[in-house]
């Protein structure tokens, strides 16, 4: 079994949430290898993370520990690479 590297963008649920704080609560919900945070439109915001984990583990997994985190709208994974 080898290792993945998850490209995944986090929405928040609204403008109003404090995206710093939201960036804190992921990283210590899955281990973050990268963090970006990007405008998307209208003060809203979204996080770009980059995960490493088993091939094993599957991307649903990690999909629903990010989801699990108050303040997540929407997880999306936008690319998967094999190590």
């Amino acid at each position: 079994m080898g290792k993945v590297a998850m490209n995944i963008k986090i929405m928040p649920c609204s403008a109003e949430i404090d995206i710093e704080k939201l960036s804190e609560e992921i990283k210590k919900t899955v281990e973050v290898k990268d963090l970006k945070i990007e405008p998307i439109a209208f003060g809203l915001k979204a996080i770009k993370i980059l995960v490493i984990v088993d091939d094993s583990e599957g991307s649903e997994k990690i999909e629903n520990k990010i989801k699990s985190v108050k303040g997540v709208g929407e997880v999306e994974i936008e690319s998967v690479t094999l190590l």
